[in-house]
């Protein structure tokens, strides 16, 4: 069967000047590989490179896979409208608020989401205050991915320090209350919920080190869930997908906690796409290849931004 990409002009946005640069050189490749088996004239298009705007008119469909800041808060998104260029995943609304991990909890804990408590930082901060409201915590910058920058503290001093490590990236800082439990993540493809994924971290939680370089980090999916787990867990990461103005496909990460509650704890609208990455293995999981993940992508986007959902 012939591949709709066939003969099409595609674009991959990919690098980038984020903190994420590297994962999201890999990402991008990765599609674009795919994209030419399939027959497509892939255009790399690496926003760190001067004129990349321009060759974005040579193409009929941009696949953006930048990640984090630039390419994943609806900056670039606001381009591809601007250029009425056809592209990829969430619009700008849904890319911006869930950027900001501040802004994305509001909104969960104004519908009655599930989402673990939180404190916004900033160097004016009671760190003992906070420490005793919070107990154990996570301080994480609102506006970066990948677990950047992010530190677990449990006293006011390591809070301080965690605040200034934090603040570096530029944004708003939070600290976030740890909950103890089991981390899982969901991907989201079009109208549905893939296979959910169980991450066992060799350390004391999922950093950027075991997201990428370790190899004792485990992924189970299927995740072991009952039947009825998984559907309950699917309704609420699509729930919370929608509601923060996601479209197309992403990632929802939560934790279940020791009495076997769900706590949401962000979205990625452009998640990683190597051959490691978790929304892959949740597609192989469900029977569809990388190929047949992309063709949904591309149907769902030219739905999205014909405004039909």
């Amino acid at each position: 069967m012939t591949s709709i990409f066939a003969g099409k002009s595609i674009a991959v946005t990919l690098g980038g000047t984020a903190a994420e640069r590297s994962i999201s050189l890999e990402s991008g490749e990765n599609v674009a590989r795919v994209l030419e088996q399939a027959g497509a004239n892939v255009l790399r298009i690496d926003p760190a490179e001067s004129g990349w705007f321009e060759r974005l008119s040579e193409a009929s469909f941009v696949f953006n896979l930048l990640h984090g800041p630039g390419g994943e808060d609806g900056t670039v998104q606001g381009l591809f409208e601007l250029m009425s260029r056809p592209y990829s995943g969430s619009g700008v609304l849904g890319s911006a608020l869930t950027m900001d991990k501040i802004r994305t909890k509001l909104l969960w804990q104004g519908a009655g989401l599930p989402t673990p408590r939180f404190v916004s930082l900033s160097a004016q901060t009671d760190w003992s205050a906070v420490i005793a409201d919070l107990g154990t915590a996570f301080v994480k910058p609102a506006l970066e991915g990948s677990s950047l920058g992010m530190t677990k503290v449990s006293g006011d001093a390591a809070l301080r320090v965690a605040y200034e490590r934090a603040v570096a990236y530029g944004g708003n800082v939070l600290a976030e209350q740890f909950i103890a439990g089991q981390e899982y993540t969901v991907a989201i493809l079009g109208d549905r919920a893939l296979p959910s994924i169980h991450i066992e971290a060799p350390g004391d939680f999922y950093d950027f080190d075991a997201k990428y370089l370790s190899e004792e980090t485990r992924f189970t999916c299927p995740s072991g869930l009952s039947q009825a787990e998984e559907t309950d867990l699917a309704a609420l990461a699509l729930q919370a997908f929608r509601l923060a103005g996601c479209q197309v496909w992403g990632r929802v990460d939560l934790i279940r906690d020791h009495s076997g509650s769900w706590q949401l704890l962000e979205v990625n609208t452009v998640p990683g796409m190597t051959s490691h990455s978790l929304v892959p293995m949740a597609a192989r999981a469900a029977g569809l290849s990388l190929l047949e993940v992309l063709t949904e992508i591309f149907h769902f986007s030219e739905r999205a931004r014909r405004g039909e959902g």
